[in-house]
């Protein structure tokens, strides 16, 4: 268990990297979001592409090398993700009410990923 979580959330990271480099402007659609200009399309390749490219590798890194590092390294990407959810419970105080998807639906998947992390860390 130790093992298939942080791999499990850098497949999903590794997912959303890849589509965002591949598809910037349908990654974002479903939060009605636009992409139609270059630098929007840039920004998501570098926020959700680059970034999640990124915290996939080193989530694979971590667990291929233990030790410290690996606890180090779930422990940050938990973090990260617990502090996403956090973001979307402030947006919901000072906004109005959403749909489900997509805000809550990402919110349920950072928040369980983060528990599985910091239970496994």
């Amino acid at each position: 268990m130790t093992t298939i979580v942080p791999i499990g959330v850098a497949a999903f990271f590794l997912a959303m990297g890849a589509y965002a480099l591949a598809a910037p402007a349908a990654l974002v659609r479903p939060f009605r979001i636009t992409a139609d200009t270059p630098e929007s399309r840039s920004e998501v390749r570098a926020v959700y592409g680059g970034f999640g490219l990124a915290v996939a590798a080193v989530l694979v890194l971590a667990v291929v090398d233990g030790g410290e590092f690996r606890r180090g390294v779930v422990v940050t990407v938990a973090l990260a993700l617990a502090g996403m959810a956090a973001g979307r419970v402030v947006s919901r105080l000072v906004d109005k009410a959403t749909r489900f998807y997509p805000i809550w639906f990402y919110f349920g998947v950072e928040a369980v990923a983060a528990g599985l992390l910091l239970w496994t860390a």
